[in-house]
């Protein structure tokens, strides 16, 4: 994983969509099982912006720019199926978002515009990273024993998590998305 480098009290940041009990403890268990030496530091997730150095002083201005995004999104369901890999580009597998991918989508540029605002690497593809970085026959494991893998999730938050000094990516904040709009009865 590429981390961008910090100093003084900068903070570095991620916001991502976290996959709940009792779906992401299966998939953290998954990713150690393989070998992933970042499997307990790196909570399962949807990813919305990669890590992001954050002066103190902007944490407010990030912080309502991601309450407005939060406020303008509603309620979606996640459905995970199956296995994909970004080889031989990145060594990763992952498990696939079959359902809900747009809205993936729209989160992800609005949260990454604004004081967020940055270029990416890659085009945007919402996943779960089960194995990164491991050897060949790790990932090629992981993408045939999670091939059956499938699970649906609500998603009602976005979150911010901090890289801490140890190296764990911890939540630190949730942003609840707005509930399904439902038209009000006319009287």
């Amino acid at each position: 994983m590429r981390l961008p480098e910090r100093s003084g009290d900068q903070v570095r940041i991620g916001v991502a969509i976290g996959v709940p009990a009792p779906i992401g403890p299966v998939l953290q268990d998954a990713r150690a099982r393989f070998g992933d030496p970042l499997a307990q530091a790196i909570p399962p997730h949807i990813t919305l912006l990669g890590p992001t150095v954050v002066e103190p002083d902007e944490l407010g201005v990030v912080s309502a720019h991601l309450e407005d995004v939060a406020r303008s999104a509603q309620t979606f369901t996640v459905h995970l199926r199956g296995t994909g890999s970004f080889r031989p580009v990145s060594p990763v597998v992952f498990v696939q978002v079959v359902q809900g991918i747009a809205q993936c989508e729209r989160l992800e540029r609005a949260v990454r515009s604004g004081p967020l605002a940055q270029d990416l690497r890659f085009h945007y593809h919402p996943h779960v990273t089960v194995a990164h970085e491991v050897p060949d026959d790790a990932l090629d494991r992981a993408f045939a024993e999670l091939a059956p893998f499938e699970a649906r999730f609500a998603v009602d938050a976005i979150s911010v998590y901090e890289h801490g000094d140890d190296g764990v990516w911890r939540p630190v904040r949730d942003y609840p998305l707005a509930r399904d709009a439902r038209p009000e009865p006319r009287s």
